[in-house]
């Protein structure tokens, strides 16, 4: 992994950015090695100012799945910065502020790292904006596992990559890929109604909580045998805490409960950090 100078105060910006965007990601993201800290940050960050387009509640759908895949063609562009910038400019007054700096969490990734993230940022940016197109409509189980896949399963091939690349740690992806997909699933039961009030239904035909807890397990059973692979290291330092509040998530849905409160959470991350 490269030796990297990075401004400190381009940092902390980045970590508040993330404290304010992501309770479940900032503990571990935080707790990461120089380098690997600012390459997975940089990853969420990207990939959280694209979801925050997918998920905005006043943009025209027609404009959500258009910006979004300008943001893709972006990405892959020779001219990367201008045309971000120029794809991002005309809703400077729609869109939060952690999509308005898309460009500024690029940056923060060190640069033998970046491609990997503007990969998957760009991949993601472009899936997201055909479920746009699609009105999200889930039928089947295979479009759930689809749907959990581009919102959320190419982010554990994405870390996968991280891990490798930072220090050579080798990962399975089909289990990296149910880590994203099971921590996706429990966000789709816990915000359900959410979900509702805005017109979206990511449960298959015929599914109710009993099913999607199913799903959800079965992929956090695999999640499991996927941080029980790694060795002892930043990576599973990294996977442990989003997997374990993901377990007490479902455990509490299950008991009919919803939201880990601040208290539980730090509960759990104390536990795991000793």
């Amino acid at each position: 992994m490269e030796v990297i100078n990075i401004n400190t105060e381009v940092l902390d910006d980045a970590m508040f950015m993330l404290q304010k965007t992501s309770r479940t990601f900032f503990i571990p993201i935080s707790r990461l090695t120089p380098g690997l800290k600012e390459a997975v940050g940089s990853a969420y960050l990207c990939m959280r100012a694209i979801d925050e387009i997918e998920d905005h509640e006043q943009l025209d759908e027609k404009v959500k799945a258009d910006l979004l895949y300008k943001v893709n063609d972006a990405l892959l562009s020779p001219n990367m910065e201008n045309d971000l910038n120029g794809a991002l400019a005309p809703y400077k007054e729609q869109v939060p502020e952690v999509s308005m700096r898309l460009m500024e969490w690029v940056q923060l990734c060190p640069t033998t790292a970046r491609e990997t993230v503007i990969r998957y940022t760009a991949k993601m940016s472009k899936e997201m904006a055909e479920w746009v197109e699609a009105k999200w409509q889930i039928r089947t189980e295979e479009d759930l596992d689809r749907y959990t896949y581009s919102v959320a399963g190419m982010v554990g091939e994405l870390l996968s990559e991280l891990w490798h690349w930072n220090d050579g740690t080798v990962t399975d992806r089909t289990k990296a890929v149910a880590f994203g997909r099971g921590l996706q699933a429990v966000n789709i039961l816990r915000n359900k109604i959410e979900d509702q009030e805005r017109g979206v239904n990511f449960y298959p035909d015929g599914w109710g909580i009993k099913e999607m807890l199913q799903y959800t397990k079965r992929n956090l059973k695999v999640a499991d045998a996927y941080i029980a692979d790694l060795k002892k290291g930043p990576a599973l330092d990294f996977c442990k805490i989003p997997l374990q509040l993901a377990h007490a998530t479902t455990k509490l849905i299950a008991a009919g409960g919803n939201k880990l409160t601040r208290d539980a959470v730090l509960k759990i991350v104390n536990k795991i950090s000793g």
